[in-house]
């Protein structure tokens, strides 16, 4: 069966997509821990990121690399921070996150509740930097 990510990269379920390509997808992560947070998926399931090839690997660092800086344009932060835990959902993910201090990057704090039209806004904004 097709993980979560990878029913919304088919777009079998909704996302506020950032960006894609013929390897990659961007999303902004729908449980945010500031406004901007988005995830980075490689379209191929793959449960752990250092299982993924050296060259996929590469390729899917680079695409993240476009995607934080259409982030920081759009949204005010000091860096955007990145992590990958792959705990949650069995399938690589990047987290690109603005921050302004390193409590911003603490996965067990409150989250944003955000409404779709906050959402789309956020997403619109980082697409129109890319």
């Amino acid at each position: 069966m097709a993980t979560l990510f990878s029913r919304i990269a088919a777009g079998e379920i909704p996302s506020y997509k950032i960006a894609e390509n013929d390897k990659f997808f961007a999303f902004l992560d729908i449980n945010p821990m500031t406004e901007g947070h988005t995830l980075v998926i490689p379209k191929q399931e793959t449960d752990y990121i250092f299982d993924l090839s050296d060259e996929m690997l590469q390729e899917m660092i680079v695409f993240s690399k476009q995607i934080a800086h259409a982030v920081e344009k759009a949204v005010p932060c000091k860096r955007v921070g990145v992590a990958v835990i792959g705990l949650d959902v069995p399938h690589v993910h990047i987290h690109l996150i603005p921050i302004q201090s390193e409590k911003d990057m603490s996965f067990s704090g409150e989250r944003l509740k955000l409404s779709p039209e906050e959402f789309t806004e956020i997403a619109d904004k980082i697409k129109a930097n890319l």
